[in-house]
């Protein structure tokens, strides 16, 4: 019996890694040069920005809420980062703490609001989504450039790996995230205090879990996960503009339940969602490898993975509440 829950448990983990390595032997099969190591870490160069802000999503939802501020907040940290940088002369290592502070306080105030005024983390994240994502309007219109010597040396320089396959400093960054975020989850009391909260809320308070302590911040850590993201969704892009990561909250949301975090909250894998931002960047790599698909091809293919995946998870709990009625 213990065996069986054990694997029902990390199913959709499984099965998350097992399709993953499914499309990857598949592109490697009917594309030429698809199976490469270069090509699996153009995966993680490419969608470093989206892995980081994934991470903190991760955390949220794992408690119980959501947070649709994500890619408002990734492109308010580019407008002021740009702004700062190019406009005002700042250096970037006084500028990169200043917004990582900036996202962290916009994180930790949402969770103040959710937390003491009781109110749904839907509309709140809302209210910050709006509330960023104007406000790079507020800094300017136009796309900021940023000819910035040391953003271009970060944003140019190849970590060699084996061979001639290289990964960026963004990649690496986003990886000592993961690590972290798995760490923070599974080997320290704020994670297991996460985990109970998005299990029962009120089991929690019963319990004399530090609720109020732990939904604040879960919320500032996914505001600084965000500005991290706006970081090196900078040194990607080297300019900051106000339609930057426009829809990314959603594309976070997916990788998290791709990767088998229960949208209600209780149960999930910071890992599941590496393996999950790493299955929407092998669906764009299949699509540009065909050549002759549209890129919202790649919309559709993870709309239909995500109901899979949400159906897996509801056939998962009611299994469980069966067998929890049986006993």
């Amino acid at each position: 019996m213990r065996l069986r829950s054990v694997d029902k448990r990390y199913l959709p983990l499984l099965v998350t890694i097992g399709l993953f390595m499914f499309m990857f032997a598949a592109g490697s099969v009917e594309y030429t040069g698809f199976f490469s190591l270069q090509v699996f870490f153009n995966l993680l160069i490419d969608n470093s920005f989206l892995l980081i802000a994934a991470i903190g999503m991760t955390f949220v939802i794992l408690s119980g809420g959501i947070d649709l501020s994500v890619g408002s907040v990734i492109a308010l940290t580019t407008m002021i980062s740009a702004s700062l940088v190019q406009n005002h002369h700042w250096a970037p290592l006084l500028v990169i703490p200043l917004v990582l502070a900036l996202g962290s306080l916009i994180g930790w105030g949402m969770g103040s609001l959710i937390h003491h005024f009781n109110l749904q983390p839907f509309i709140v994240t809302l209210a910050g989504m709006f509330l960023a994502r104007g406000l790079c309007y507020v800094i300017s219109i136009e796309s900021i450039t940023i000819d910035n010597e040391w953003y271009k040396a970060v944003s140019q320089t190849k970590v060699y790996v084996f061979g001639k396959s290289y990964i960026s400093i963004s990649v690496i960054i986003a990886l000592c995230v993961v690590a972290a975020g798995i760490f923070l989850a599974h080997y320290t009391k704020l994670g297991r205090n996460i985990y109970a909260l998005g299990g029962n809320e009120q089991s929690s308070i019963l319990m004399g879990l530090p609720v109020k302590r732990t939904k604040i911040l879960v919320y500032t850590l996914s505001g600084f996960c965000s500005s991290l993201a706006g970081v090196v969704f900078t040194f990607y892009m080297l300019s900051g503009y106000g339609l930057h990561a426009l829809g990314t909250e959603l594309d976070t949301i997916a990788a998290v339940v791709i990767g088998g975090t229960l949208l209600t909250g209780g149960t999930g894998y910071v890992a599941g969602t590496l393996v999950g931002v790493l299955i929407q960047g092998i669906i764009q790599t299949l699509i540009m490898f065909e050549g002759t698909l549209s890129s919202w091809w790649t919309k559709i293919a993870i709309g239909m993975l995500l109901f899979l995946f949400i159906l897996l998870q509801k056939l998962l709990g009611a299994r469980k509440k069966a067998g929890e009625l049986t006993v």
